[in-house]
């Protein structure tokens, strides 16, 4: 009698990790790919519209994590919040420097990731998405916004400036992420890993289906 499979959720932040990357490797592989540049800049990838894309995207987190700061009760969670919701600030600061005088933010740009996001009320899955889902998506931008920058318009000093400018809001990100994984290891019990990577899929899954549209579009 062959035994019974393992059907466990993780039961850690590393293994959450590695499950929701599984699971959604097709998701990440498209928004790690050629594709989105020509989504963010609705046909022919130029400096411009990825720059006004990837402000509009760090307006959009910074939004969310000042909503979610700003809701809860638990101190703890209210300062984690709001040091994420500042580097998002900061990250939309240090690209809108790199943008023309008159381009704005849209903040109806925030998109369906985020719609979702700010509907979340547990913490657990407040950090899940917000702090995992959201940064592997978020990895995936950036990785493309470096290369364009740094191969798509090879001798230009200012376009390989901004291509360092996106390695060091990948790195930023990237420690949010362990940020978050870290917080799941401190705070998740029980069913909470099940919720946690429930939510952190559907973030990712919310973002490929958006770039889908856009390609559609």
């Amino acid at each position: 009698m062959k035994p019974a499979p393992d059907v466990r959720g993780p039961v850690d932040a590393d293994a959450l990790r590695a499950a929701v990357e599984a699971e959604h490797a097709d998701a990440l592989s498209l928004l790690g790919s050629s594709e989105l540049l020509v989504a963010l800049s609705g046909g022919d990838p130029d400096p411009a519209s990825l720059l006004r894309a990837a402000a509009d995207s760090e307006y959009a987190a910074r939004e969310t994590f000042r909503e979610w700061a700003a809701a809860t009760a638990d101190p703890a969670l209210r300062e984690t919040f709001a040091a994420v919701a500042d580097q998002e600030a900061d990250h939309f600061r240090r690209v809108r420097a790199e943008m023309a005088a008159d381009t704005a933010p849209a903040p109806e740009r925030s998109g369906p990731m985020h719609a979702y996001l700010r509907g979340r009320e547990d913490p657990i899955q407040q950090v899940a998405g917000g702090m995992v889902g959201r940064t592997l998506v978020s990895l995936r931008t950036h990785e493309r916004l470096i290369d364009f920058f740094a191969t798509a318009v090879r001798d230009d000093a200012v376009a390989h400036e901004r291509a360092a400018l996106f390695r060091d809001l990948r790195d930023e990100t990237a420690a949010c992420l362990d940020d978050g994984l870290g917080l799941l290891d401190e705070r998740a019990e029980g069913d909470d890993w099940t919720a946690a990577e429930a939510v952190a899929g559907y973030t990712i899954r919310l973002a490929a289906d958006d770039l889908r549209d856009a390609l559609r579009g």
